[in-house]
């Protein structure tokens, strides 16, 4: 079964988070240990009846009342197949272990305070008034600008000066403008970070973010509980 354009998946042991950006600003699905079982059997081939069976076969020799089982298997594929989710997702690479850097105090120069008010002006078009499919698809086209990998310092640079652009904006810029933002600010000065989209499962949340190698940049120490699990990353191929 090839993977369903549009739909992404963050697997863990905690479970399967799909992320769908067919529509809208996207929405997220989280499905625990059992759910994700079921999903990777019907996208690895098998038929619903075939999954549910096989399962509701195993809860059983645990001790499950097989028909609870069955019947909640049965309502999960029906909702799953009404979702169009059932499907083989494009997985994101799981990279090494990476080191999160928290948001430091950066000195900006011009140059990428400028970069970091463009960055952020195109992430905010793009996020707000088209389908987020279409800000993954000029992340993807900035990865085609001149420039080399960043070091961590640099993408520190690119996202501190996304931070100082944002406080002259009206608004909140969450999670998801920023990282964007960073991206770009980071491709216009000649250097390319990764734009990560992943979530967590204890408490489930989504998060955006920028990586430079392997270190995870800008977050804030009080706001985010590590890890998250990549679902959709986006960075130069070659």
């Amino acid at each position: 079964m090839s993977a369903r354009t549009g739909v992404y998946a963050a697997p863990s042991p905690d479970g399967i988070a799909l992320m769908d950006i067919r529509t809208g600003r996207g929405q997220w699905r989280f499905l625990d240990p059992v759910g994700a079982r079921l999903w990777q059997k019907i996208t690895d081939g098998a038929t619903p009846a075939r999954a549910i069976s096989d399962l509701t076969a195993y809860w059983h020799s645990k001790g499950a009342d097989p028909d609870q089982v069955r019947t909640d298997l049965t309502a999960l594929a029906d909702d799953l197949e009404r979702a169009d989710l059932l499907h083989r997702a494009s997985p994101a690479a799981q990279p090494e272990r990476a080191e999160v850097r928290f948001a430091t105090l950066t000195p900006v120069g011009a140059a990428q305070r400028l970069a970091g008010h463009a960055g952020l002006l195109l992430a905010l078009l793009l996020l707000r008034l088209l389908p987020v499919r279409f800000a993954i698809a000029g992340a993807r086209a900035a990865t085609c600008l001149p420039g080399r990998a960043a070091l961590p310092h640099e993408a520190e640079v690119a996202f501190a000066a996304v931070r100082r652009a944002a406080r002259l904006w009206p608004g909140r810029a969450a999670c998801l403008e920023e990282s964007l933002a960073a991206h770009f600010a980071a491709a216009l000065t000649g250097r390319r970070v990764r734009w990560v989209i992943g979530a967590r499962f204890i408490p489930q949340g989504a998060h955006a973010w920028i990586e430079a190698g392997t270190a995870v940049i800008g977050q804030d120490e009080t706001d985010r509980v590590w890890p998250y699990v990549p679902a959709l990353q986006v960075e130069r191929s070659h």
